[in-house]
């Protein structure tokens, strides 16, 4: 992870730059009035669309808490609503039309599982049961390969076997 992180300071300076770029070219096609308007727009509906995901997405935690339910998809849910706010409410036109599509129902979806399947691989898988709830896990058919010791349960452990998935036993 520590890697990573070195390339930020770089990754934001080619988005200021890819930002700057697209500006100028909106503002030669429609006039740099209009651009400075839309950008001006954009980050103002941002900011209202972040205060009302954040608090969207703090009372879909809560209600899912007090069902017993777990709070994974909802919070996934509402950090796709949050990055989407924050991006539109960013100065730009690019970061605007990303923020916007991450607030699109269709791609909302898409970025959630994506988001939830970068948690789940992040996390313990008890953890992951309890944040997201059961999960399927895909058996491949084949010649059997050796695999490391695993972690979590399997159908010898208490799991169920259901046509070639094991699926993690519910938590009293």
């Amino acid at each position: 992870m520590r890697r990573g992180l070195r390339f930020v300071p770089l990754a934001l300076l080619l988005a200021v730059l890819v930002e700057l770029a697209v500006f100028l070219a909106v503002g030669r096609a429609v006039g740099f009035g209009a651009a400075v308007l839309a950008v001006f727009a954009a980050s103002l509906l941002g900011m209202v669309l972040l205060r009302r995901e954040g608090i969207r997405a703090w009372r879909g935690f809560q209600a899912a808490a007090q069902a017993g339910q777990p709070p994974g998809p909802r919070v996934t849910d509402g950090v796709v609503g949050l990055i989407g706010a924050l991006l539109l409410a960013t100065p730009g036109l690019l970061s605007g039309v990303l923020g916007v599509l991450l607030l699109v129902p269709p791609v909302r979806r898409l970025a959630r599982s994506g988001v939830r399947r970068t948690a789940e691989r992040r996390v313990s898988s008890m953890v992951a049961g309890d944040l997201f709830g059961p999960r399927r896990v895909r058996v491949h058919r084949g010649a059997p390969q050796p695999q490391p010791p695993s972690t979590g349960p399997t159908a010898a452990d208490g799991g169920q076997t259901i046509e070639g998935e094991i699926v993690e036993p519910r938590q009293g």
